[in-house]
């Protein structure tokens, strides 16, 4: 009789252990897709962070002045309504004014005071400004009694200079934020208005070790040939200062970089990975130009040995000619110093 009794409930219990049983497998399987889901996202976002580590420390994201230096021009923002803790701070605010497309940037220069002992209550104060020319930048003081550091920002199509050759021109985009005294010294030897004794001489193609976009191809030899051409920007009537060591990306195809702390330097036809982050890279040769470049390191050559590595120079040197573009335009009438 109990059996009966209970006789009604059994397809009830039977469907109830069914539908824990369904519950739990969809538990299961979601528990299961979300992981999975959420490993791809971890996957993916930790992909997204490496290659914005790789862009910000490998295409220039840097953000560096010079110390003991005041650059002057219109102000866009007053330092002392303005203030930071770091330099950086500093540059990047000045960086975030300057993200169109085209067209000058609004702030191209930032000036701040770092030194907590000697800027006492002006300590943090972050002077954003605009330079009539910012290939030519207003400089008001520099020495080590200034308690001021600076540095420049070229927007796109902004601070680009010429190496002038025989052969075409190489239109050159200056790092001033990764390079600054490098760009400064580049600056120094425009107001020169000829660069005599600047010169290429040694030129190496790509070989069979690069294709024609830089790549490395598998199973070749890094050289030599070297994919490079080298030369020297030490000009006559100026004094050459070397430059300190400065952000050492690694190198690509278009760097422009100096040869241990100058005044030799070269352009690399290639992705050099190989070297490491060894040299300070001061610019970038605009896309379009590099086949001038390619057409330097096929002249005539000789063979030599540089502190035993087998090189190829030029058997005649070609000479270059450091020109300035077109300054960008545009001023605002708030002329004031750091003050």
């Amino acid at each position: 009789m109990g059996r009966k009794a209970n006789e009604p409930e059994a397809p009830r219990f039977s469907s109830a252990i069914l539908l824990s049983l369904g519950l739990i497998s969809c538990a299961v399987v979601y528990t299961f897709l979300s992981f999975i889901t959420k490993s791809n996202d971890a996957s993916l976002n930790a992909d997204l962070e490496s290659l914005t580590s790789v862009k910000g420390s490998e295409f220039g994201e840097c953000c560096q002045g010079i110390e003991n230096l005041e650059l002057w021009g219109s102000a866009v923002k007053w330092g002392s309504e303005f203030k930071f803790n770091s330099s950086k701070e500093c540059c990047e605010a000045c960086k975030a004014m300057c993200t169109g497309n085209d067209g000058p940037c609004l702030c191209d220069t930032w000036v701040f005071c770092g030194n907590r002992d000697v800027c006492g209550s002006r300590f943090g104060e972050c002077w954003l400004k605009k330079q009539k020319d910012v290939l030519a930048p207003d400089r008001q003081e520099a020495g080590k009694t200034v308690m001021w550091a600076s540095g420049l920002i070229y927007g796109k199509g902004e601070g680009i200079v010429g190496l002038e050759t025989d052969y075409g021109t190489l239109h050159i985009k200056l790092l001033p934020e990764c390079a600054p005294h490098s760009v400064a010294y580049i600056l120094e030897l425009l107001t020169l208005r000829h660069c005599a004794g600047c010169q290429f001489h040694r030129g190496e193609s790509r070989g069979k070790s690069w294709d024609v976009e830089g790549n490395h191809i598998n199973n070749a030899p890094f050289g030599p040939p070297f994919a490079l051409i080298q030369g020297t920007l030490e000009a006559q009537g100026i004094t050459f200062k070397e430059i300190p060591t400065e952000v050492c990306p690694l190198i690509s195809r278009g760097s422009v970089a100096w040869v241990g702390s100058g005044p030799e330097f070269f352009i690399s036809l290639a992705n050099h990975q190989e070297w490491k982050n060894l040299y300070s890279v001061f610019g970038s040769v605009l896309p379009e130009d590099m086949g001038i470049a390619e057409k330097i390191a096929l002249l005539p050559t000789k063979s030599d040995v540089w502190n035993g590595i087998n090189v190829t120079v030029l058997k005649k040197p070609v000479a270059l000619k450091l020109r300035r573009m077109k300054p960008s335009l545009g001023d605002l009438n708030s002329n004031r110093k750091s003050e």
